[in-house]
């Protein structure tokens, strides 16, 4: 300030942003002194009561202990009255449980910025962000702990959610207007791994070895109807998403779980999109099992493509008369033309003998000339983009590695985030 006062009384050309620094430094450390006084207030005026200890005996005081309290103003000291139990000498810091700040110096309000942050970014990037926008100067690995904290926070709260459900009486009674057209995707993208995570696993390197493990994504969202030329529209901010990298069963009942909360009892049509995989049967069966399920038509597209390349070679593409007949869902008639001639080596006949196994399978959710007339999506491309978004620009960056612990919370993280329910999370957690 006192530099501000010498330029403006020496009429030096103001330099604005200097101005701006100065002052939003010299309101910040005002900000953090006011706090520290509001904390002690609340301090000297809260009402005494009883501090008792989980083995049930009551807890004495011993004294306070000096916390310096990183908060978004500056840091502030916290001198906080520490319990001891005689009977089995644990230790309470009541102070700290009521403002949120266990076993942490990072106040909530450093902490959902330090996740946020995070969860968008890598560290290193994350801690510059923050000092540039918010003043902060946090050590990376400080946001990567932080950050990776409340993913498993989140997925705590999301498993108690999940209980609930697998819990509740099923037929459930429905509880809201109706919702016409109620859509369930699924897919599963790699995300790099460590050396460690990968012991044992068979992959796609030239050796047989793998360099990634698959995440999981499911999303859910709803259609408001159809456009002038009668495609269908996805309902505005529907989508949500949940995912990890985790068996199909376990995810089975995650994706489950999210149906339930967005109100797959008021659903009047529930569709299924997926990749024709077949742990995805699997999981509508068991989970959707009125759910319409479709096969995307553009991985059945790729199939389709690959039985040309193995017929003619890797240049390939399918006849325009097989597309033809894949987009009518005729797949008795694709199945017999495509296998009308078969090549001569045993490795040909095995791919396509398995080419044609795959659109035998998924007979039934290939119907893309009836699902069209309905008016329903038969591409998976919601989920797919969210395979990129909320998986790939994070957790598929160069020269990332992850642990699956450390994937699955940041995961958890995004998604939570990507879905809209942070600020759902973070009132929850203080309850």
């Amino acid at each position: 300030m006192r530099r501000l006062a010498v330029a403006l009384t020496a009429g030096v050309a103001p330099d604005l942003e200097a101005w701006e620094s100065m002052l939003l430094a010299a309101a910040r450390r005002s900000g953090a002194g006011v706090l520290a006084g509001l904390l002690t207030h609340w301090q000297q005026h809260a009402r005494p009561h009883a501090v008792h200890c989980a083995c049930g005996a009551r807890m004495h005081s011993r004294g306070r202990r000096l916390k310096h309290l990183r908060t978004i103003l500056d840091t502030v000291p916290f001198a906080r009255a520490r319990y001891v139990c005689e009977h089995c000498a644990a230790t309470r810091f009541p102070d700290d449980e009521r403002l949120d700040i266990v076993q942490t110096t990072y106040s909530p309000g450093v902490r959902r910025l330090m996740a946020r942050a995070g969860s968008e970014t890598d560290f290193a990037q994350a801690a510059e962000d923050l000092r540039c926008y918010a003043g902060l100067n946090l050590d990376p690995r400080e946001i990567e702990r932080v950050s990776e904290n409340v993913g498993r926070e989140i997925e705590a709260w999301l498993a108690k959610e999940q209980t609930q459900v697998r819990s509740a009486p099923s037929p459930r009674p429905a509880a809201g207007p109706p919702i016409p057209k109620f859509y369930v995707s699924f897919d599963g993208t790699g995300v790099p791994m460590r050396q460690a995570e990968l012991v044992g696993r068979s992959g796609k390197q030239a050796d047989g070895s793998a360099r990634t493990r698959e995440a999981k994504l499911g999303c859910v969202f709803t259609q408001i109807g159809v456009d002038e030329a009668g495609r269908p529209q996805r309902e505005p901010d529907s989508t949500t998403y949940v995912g990890a990298i985790e068996s199909s069963a376990c995810f089975g009942w995650r994706l489950y779980a999210e149906t339930v909360r967005r109100g797959l009892d008021r659903a009047q049509q529930v569709i299924a999109l997926t990749d024709g995989a077949r742990y995805n049967h699997t999981v509508v069966r068991m989970h959707l099992p009125s759910a319409i399920h479709i096969v995307d038509l553009f991985h059945a597209y790729e199939h389709l493509t690959h039985l040309a390349q193995v017929r003619w070679g890797p240049e390939a593409k399918a006849p325009a008369a097989w597309r033809e007949t894949l987009e009518a869902g005729d797949i008795t008639t694709l199945v017999r033309r495509v296998g009308q001639r078969w090549p001569r080596t045993l490795q040909a006949r095995e791919a396509l003998r398995q080419g044609l196994h795959y659109f035998e399978e998924n007979a039934a959710q290939m119907r893309y000339a009836w699902f069209r007339q309905q008016r329903f999506f038969v591409g998976s491309g919601v989920v797919e983009a969210g395979c990129r978004t909320v998986i790939g620009q994070r957790l598929k960056q160069s020269g990332m590695r992850w642990s699956v612990r450390g994937a699955n919370a940041i995961l958890a993280l995004r998604c939570c985030l990507m879905s809209d329910r942070f600020e759902d999370f973070w009132a929850a957690r203080t309850l």
